[in-house]
């Protein structure tokens, strides 16, 4: 059994056709580059410094909360500021990524 013939598992397959379809639509896929690497990197630690801050500020809010309605509360803005953080931190390495096509 030779490498083409050998059998694949449905993943390969699937990103295979992916492949296919992206070479087909004109969608090149470029390597990324040491420094886009290095900024990406820099960007996720940010954020992981981040987070670690709005961790330490959720627990000091949560502990001075009693009402239950109150601790509600102060965990969906948490909640919404990680989403927020999250979605920054994806923009960011689009950003990153994009700069080397134009």
């Amino acid at each position: 059994m030779t490498e083409d013939e050998k059998p694949r598992s449905a993943v390969e397959i699937a990103m295979a056709r992916l492949k296919q379809r992206d070479a087909e639509s004109g969608v090149v896929d470029q390597p990324t580059t040491d420094e886009q690497k290095a900024a990406i990197a820099e960007a996720r630690n940010l954020y992981a410094a981040r987070v670690a801050e709005l961790q330490i500020l959720q627990r000091s809010k949560r502990a001075g909360v009693m009402d239950p309605a109150d601790a509600d509360r102060v965990d969906a803005e948490y909640r919404t500021e990680l989403r927020r953080l999250a979605d920054d931190l994806e923009r960011k390495i689009a950003k990153i990524r994009r700069a080397s096509d134009g």
